[in-house]
């Protein structure tokens, strides 16, 4: 399925061309904790950090992403959309890093695209 309504009732379906994913991006960038619990200030200067995001659409093209698959990408080469007021990211397959979903095998080694 390549076509997705994010909302019948308020708007248009849509269908993604070529090779685009449109993302649901998980949490907001704020403050996040540790796996000891601690408390990390969104103003907290780290390294550059990657996101995950759950696929809702995809284009005809699009290979190695399937719907509802969870998407590693970088946040700062993203572009933003608002449909039906949710705020979405669409990306490029070439700008996912990673996917994670219950058909990935543990020692595959994936597309190189």
């Amino acid at each position: 399925m390549t076509s997705a309504s994010i909302d019948p009732e308020s708007g248009l379906p849509i269908r993604l061309l070529h090779d685009r994913i449109l993302v649901k991006p998980d949490v907001s960038e704020g403050e996040r904790r540790s796996a000891a619990g601690i408390v990390i200030p969104a103003t907290a200067s780290m390294g550059h950090r990657l996101a995950w995001a759950e696929a809702v659409a995809i284009g005809p093209l699009v290979r190695a992403v399937q719907l509802g698959d969870r998407v590693l990408f970088d946040p700062d080469e993203r572009s933003e959309v608002e449909l039906h007021g949710r705020e979405y990211v669409l990306l490029r397959e070439r700008d996912v890093h990673a996917v994670a979903a219950p058909r990935v095998e543990p020692d595959a080694t994936g597309l190189y695209l």
